[in-house]
């Protein structure tokens, strides 16, 4: 008997308020195949789905037949977007490389456009996640009321009411506030920490620490003993010199 999704409070973010705003730079370009007027258009919109998604796909990342069959009409772009998400691509950039938990907070906020509203949240989709496996828990997001009443078929998702008129900075972008790998990960694969004061603190593996007595200690000791001129030392004149004393007895 699989366990049903558990119950959880949604809270009030942007992408519940209605607002009536006048399009601009800043407004987000909605795309969809119900106004396409010429193929570069689709292109297009195959390109979008990509940003959204995987954020930047490379040539070995582009999923040929499933853009094949959008282009011919086939499938809807809520079943393209499906492909792209259960994709090995997907799979292996996100669920492989990250905790359920933060694997459902990565595919909420490409698939619905918008936050998880709560930890309890992320906990009720990492049952299904646990349960039902990703296949389950991304029929669950695309089948949902939410996703069918925000995209429908035909409109691809995209980060809904990031940009408030009555703020002068909007929300930051989903690929920038939650990157691929999390904090424990990336210390694990040994990726540098980036500092915004401009210094960058590298992971160093406890193993290769110097220990007591090592030679790399006594480096800046070393550097700091100036070895090129003796201490008590005279200049001394050539024409002082008793050169026959000085040359060895033979």
């Amino acid at each position: 008997m699989a366990i049903p999704l558990l119950n959880y409070a949604p809270s009030s973010q942007n992408s519940r308020v209605a607002g009536f705003t006048v399009s601009g730079d800043s407004t987000p370009r909605i795309y969809t195949t119900a106004n396409l007027l010429s193929g570069s258009d689709l292109d297009e919109l195959i390109e979008a789905a990509y940003r959204q998604i995987f954020f930047h796909a490379f040539a070995a990342d582009r999923e040929i037949t499933l853009e094949s069959q959008l282009r011919s009409g086939n499938i809807s772009v809520r079943q393209f977007v499906r492909g792209l998400v259960l994709s090995n691509t997907y799979r292996s950039s996100f669920y492989d490389k990250n905790s359920n938990y933060r694997f459902v907070e990565q595919t909420v906020q490409r698939v619905l456009g918008r936050d998880v509203y709560s930890e309890k949240e992320k906990i009720a989709w990492s049952i299904v996640v646990a349960t039902k496996g990703i296949e389950g828990f991304i029929d669950a997001l695309i089948n949902s009321d939410e996703y069918l009443e925000a995209f429908g078929d035909d409109v691809l998702p995209y980060q809904r009411r990031r940009v408030l008129p009555s703020q002068r900075i909007g929300e930051m972008p989903f690929n920038l506030k939650s990157p691929r790998y999390d904090a424990y990960h990336r210390a694990q694969l040994g990726f540098p920490q980036l500092i915004w004061q401009n210094s960058v603190r590298s992971y160093v593996v406890t193993d290769r620490k110097p220990k007591s007595g090592d030679p790399s200690l006594f480096l800046n000791m070393a550097r700091s003993i100036n070895a090129s001129v003796p201490a008590n030392s005279k200049p001394v004149s050539a024409q002082n010199l008793d050169y026959e004393r000085l040359v060895p007895r033979r």
